[in-house]
């Protein structure tokens, strides 16, 4: 039988479950309201098809690590992460970072991604091993960030501050996430110890 402190944490732990799922539903709705109001906004049922497979497959990633993984930091580490990556993803293709709207240029950062997924699966996504994964993803991030400055990638829709800014903010989540991982390796270390 479960003690009150373990279903206390699976009580907290479904609450953030279903948070994120409804979280998964509202961005799906923000564009459908948004094209109700300006002609700006235009998604094709392909569109909403990508994005909604987009968030199921985090979410159910998110759902697997959530159940498998004990230590708390690892699964806020993970969560980073698989946010950070989902986002990229929804900026790359959706807005672009580089330049505008369908700019090639943005397909560079699955590059990135690929230095997450190749990683991960060869450090068996043990915590030790992630925190390299994600500080080279934020090497990587950076590198397509000076790389794009230098080759003037983007000109004029995207200006020097706003891939120095966006780029920036991946580069925090993918060193918070790895800062966290780092945690979750010590704590894993504390309880072999103990």
């Amino acid at each position: 039988m479960a003690s009150d402190s373990e279903t206390g944490t699976m009580r907290h732990g479904s609450h953030w479950r279903i948070t994120a799922w409804a979280v998964a539903v509202l961005l799906l709705l923000l564009p459908l309201v948004a094209m109700q109001l300006s002609d700006e906004v235009n998604w094709s049922a392909t569109d909403f098809a990508f994005a909604g497979a987009l968030l199921i497959g985090a979410l159910l990633t998110y759902e697997l690590v959530a159940r498998t993984a004990a230590n708390t930091a690892y699964r806020v580490a993970f969560s980073v992460a698989l946010a950070a990556a989902v986002c990229l993803v929804w900026l790359s293709l959706g807005v672009g970072i580089i330049g505008r709207d369908g700019d090639p240029a943005n397909l560079i950062y699955f590059g990135v991604l690929g230095v997450g997924v190749i990683g991960a699966l060869l450090t068996r996504f043990q915590a030790d091993g992630m925190t390299r994964v994600l500080l080279a993803m934020a090497l990587a991030q950076t590198l397509i960030t000076a790389i794009a400055l230098i080759a003037g990638l983007g000109q004029p829709w995207s200006g020097p501050l706003e891939l120095i800014c966006l780029n920036g903010f991946f580069v925090a989540l993918w060193v918070g996430s790895a800062w966290l991982f780092r945690h979750a390796a010590r704590r894993q270390t504390e309880q072999g110890l103990a």
